[in-house]
């Protein structure tokens, strides 16, 4: 491990969805703020090796780093806050070190041994625990473990922290527990007992939290300070107030305000290389808050009853609104209500249209429909990944007269396979890590809006399809009106689609929206942002 990297572990107790991933960002701004360089990392406890393979439902939007890692969202907050890129060694979950282990024991490597939960899995998460210190470009390393203390499956990840403890010295390594401080309104009392209890658990474990996070939704008096500080053995000023805030993007300056990072500097032993105050954030907070002008935008997608599954885009949206100074009001509608006869009594009110990713033929039909709408009353529309590829079926069917027209994902039979499966997909068994992945380059076409939007020729953006365009139908498509206006300079696949005579109707086959920051909004976003405002305007 790098001998002056420290480490900083975050645990909840009491419930799961405190903000875990939002507190360990927060803490990481201040501290990059401070002058320090500050990575987070996710220790799952679920057996998948990556969430890759879950659905939306179970688990939120699954996010894909630059080097083509399927990860859990909370790595999407890490990357929108910290505004430098996460990879595979920032999530690992219990199928990951299980598999590691068991890999290792079939080669031999154990020279016999029984292999047990401790030493030998405990050892393989403490190694990952220490893998991105060692790489000795991080002053600080902050490490969020999922799930709640006292879940059988998060035991050997709190007993490898315990073990950690001893390994690298009490002065390297602090564990902040992030606890509810629940309020019985019937009895108007903040009640602390549950979080008594959850550091009781902690205790049993053999750690002692050096700072305690309540969430709240009401202050926390000196009294209830006193008292949880008293019983959870922390010191006062270690009892951190984390009231709900109106944005996440608020909580960094609220625990700045509540001195964490001070808190954590001095039980490190650390001292500031710089004090920024943070101005480029509070000049985001400031436009997020006061905007001049809001429009309607329609997400169109199947997974809206969750809309975690959308997470990065529905952030996009929040900076591409700030960047414009414009409220960006976003309605999750369900693609499997859009039939013909109703589609345009739902979606008529709306500025623009965006079309989100997604896999199976669920609700395909209701994003067809969307498109036409979108298309034949010039309304703003962006395709994302499927939003994209469905935006091509729709002008094969529609313009071209390619009846049936389809993706063989959905239709393998289809007479006009506009979308087809890639070459390097057709071979493919294994379901997990497999698609294709990650960061890859693309070349835009001069003049074009996609060219506008990013103010240069070149450009890298993240994928996760194993579907693309079909070049067969390309010169038929440019005939009738689509640009292809993204190209892959290696492979020639159709990466973002454009068409002639519309004010803004734009597919991506990546996922612009992985890469959008605080500090960076991404440029189609604002643009798309930007051409709603203009539509709006038109039709007033």
């Amino acid at each position: 491990m790098g001998s002056t990297t420290k480490y900083i572990f975050i645990t909840g107790g009491v419930t799961s969805s405190l903000g875990k991933g939002i507190i360990a960002a927060s803490l990481a701004k201040l501290l990059q703020a401070r002058g320090f360089s500050a990575t987070i990392q996710k220790f799952d406890p679920y057996l998948n090796i990556d969430p890759g393979t879950l659905n939306p439902y179970e688990h939120g939007e699954c996010y894909v780093t630059e080097d083509g890692a399927e990860t859990d969202l909370d790595l999407g907050h890490y990357e929108r806050f910290l505004n430098t890129p996460t990879s595979q060694a920032n999530n690992i979950t219990t199928g990951r070190i299980y598999n590691n282990v068991i890999t290792k024991e079939r080669k031999g490597e154990y020279l016999g041994k029984t292999v047990q939960v401790i030493p030998h899995i405990t050892d393989e998460i403490k190694r990952n625990f220490f893998k991105l210190g060692e790489e000795g470009k991080y002053d600080v390393v902050i490490t969020e473990i999922g799930g709640c203390v006292g879940d059988i499956e998060s035991l050997p990840f709190i007993e490898a922290v315990r073990q950690a403890k001893w390994d690298i010295g009490a002065n390297n390594i602090l564990v902040v527990h992030l606890t509810l401080i629940p309020y019985l309104a019937a009895a108007k009392e903040l009640k602390t007992k549950p979080t008594q209890h959850s550091v009781k658990q902690l205790l049993e474990a053999g750690i002692q939290p050096d700072i305690l996070v309540c969430r709240t939704e009401h202050h926390l008096p000196l009294d209830v300070k006193k008292k949880l500080a008293l019983f959870c053995n922390v010191q006062l000023n270690c009892v951190i107030e984390a009231m709900d805030a109106e944005t996440i993007y608020d909580v960094p300056l609220l625990m700045k305000k509540e001195k964490l990072d001070e808190r954590v500097m001095s039980k490190l032993k650390l001292s500031s290389k710089v004090n920024t105050d943070l101005e480029q954030w509070k000049d985001f907070l400031g436009r997020l808050k006061n905007p001049t002008q809001e429009v309607n935008i329609g997400l169109i997608g199947k997974y809206v009853s969750l809309p975690d599954a959308y997470k990065s885009i529905i952030e996009a949206f929040v900076h591409a609104g700030a960047a414009c100074e414009c409220k960006v009001n976003l309605t999750l509608i369900s693609s499997e209500e859009l039939l013909p006869e109703t589609v345009a009594k739902k979606l008529e009110h709306l500025d623009g249209i965006l079309v989100a990713p997604g896999f199976g033929e669920r609700g395909l039909e209701g994003k067809i429909e969307t498109v036409k709408f979108a298309r034949e009353n010039n309304l703003p529309f962006f395709g994302i990944c499927l939003g994209m590829q469905v935006a091509v079926i729709e002008f094969a069917r529609n313009v071209l007269g390619l009846k049936g027209a389809n993706s063989t994902e959905m239709d393998p039979n289809t007479p006009h396979p506009v979308i087809g499966l890639m070459e390097d997909q057709k071979n493919v068994e294994l379901m997990g890590g497999t698609m294709r992945l990650g960061s890859y380059p693309c070349e835009l076409k001069k003049g074009s809006k996609a060219a506008q939007a990013y103010g240069k020729a070149k450009i890298r953006e993240r994928h996760r399809h194993r579907y693309e365009f079909n070049n067969k139908y390309l010169s038929q498509m440019e005939k009738m009106g689509m640009i292809p206006s993204g190209i892959n300079p290696e492979t020639q696949l159709v990466e973002i689609i454009e068409l002639k005579n519309h004010p803004w109707f734009l597919g991506t086959q990546f996922h612009p929206e992985y890469k959008s920051t605080v500090l960076n909004p991404h440029p189609l976003f604002v643009k798309f942002v930007t051409a709603t405002i203009a539509n709006k305007k038109t039709n007033i």
